[in-house]
């Protein structure tokens, strides 16, 4: 009997083994339409590494959100603190926080560490009308959280909550955008994707003069996440050492051409990622 040998030799390993981590905070939604698990979609479809510190759980599909279970605030603190002072974090993502508990936990992080680019995606309602930041937290986010990050990307809504303003049109997302940095935020991105054509409105740390990016009108019931799925593109393009606009442009970019080929899941608004 004749016998083949085969030498079974290591698979070569990537040239590019160090890529950009990027640190998701955020609510976990099983669904996996917004939340951690959406936002380590994106993380991996922008070349970067996630990791990853769960602020609440939730029981929801694409039908909506039905109840609301918060991670102990001293979870957070241990998680954070862990992956921190082990892993260089090249960028922070904070998007659903959920308590005012949660809220300083993330707050004394950023104190703490003072990561060098952080942003915050201030949810505050999901897309089926459910809070996702009980009230006592909304004065800390606002007092305390948004002058610790680099760049805050409120939708209009959450523009309006925050500032207490009306926010519908391009001017009024302008002006939002200037009451945010009086209010401690040191870049603004207002995003319009109620706005036909879309337009997020751009306010930088850098510079006084508003940028406006105009993008294409895409028509799909899959848009739950767009906004998780807009500022976790952020933070990557960040992290990969793009300057805020053409980061924008980048993470705008993504979330077009993701709704153009979301997948067509559940009853209710399926996923953009």
């Amino acid at each position: 009997m004749h016998l083949k040998r085969i030498d079974c030799l290591p698979m070569a390993l990537s040239t590019n083994r160090t890529r950009p981590v990027v640190l998701a905070i955020a609510g976990y939604d099983p669904s996996s339409g917004a939340g951690i698990t959406a936002d380590i979609k994106t993380i991996t479809a922008q070349g970067c590494y996630g990791v990853t510190c769960i602020t609440s759980l939730t029981v929801q599909s694409t039908r909506g959100v039905r109840s609301v279970e918060p991670v102990e605030g001293k979870l957070i603190t241990e998680i954070l603190d862990e992956l921190v002072t082990d892993i260089e974090i090249s960028a922070v993502k904070i998007g659903m926080l959920g308590t005012a508990e949660a809220t300083r936990a993330v707050t004394g992080f950023l104190k703490r560490y003072s990561p060098r680019r952080v942003v915050l995606d201030p949810v505050l309602v999901s897309s089926s009308g459910a809070s996702l930041l009980a009230k006592d937290g909304l004065p800390l986010l606002k007092d305390r959280l948004v002058g610790l990050v680099s760049v805050i990307t409120p939708n209009a809504a959450e523009a309006a909550t925050l500032t207490g303003l009306k926010v519908d049109t391009l001017e009024e997302m302008e002006l939002a955008a200037r009451r945010l940095r009086q209010m401690g935020a040191r870049s603004v991105i207002v995003t319009g994707g109620h706005l036909d054509p879309p337009s997020d409105l751009i306010i930088a740390e850098t510079s006084p003069t508003p940028v406006i990016l105009t993008g294409v009108k895409v028509l799909s019931r899959s848009t739950h996440g767009t906004g998780c799925a807009f500022s976790t593109a952020l933070a990557c393009k960040l992290a990969q050492g793009r300057n805020l606009v053409p980061a924008a442009k980048a993470a705008k970019s993504f979330v077009e051409t993701s709704l153009k080929n979301a997948p067509l899941l559940g009853r209710g608004i399926g996923p953009v990622v």
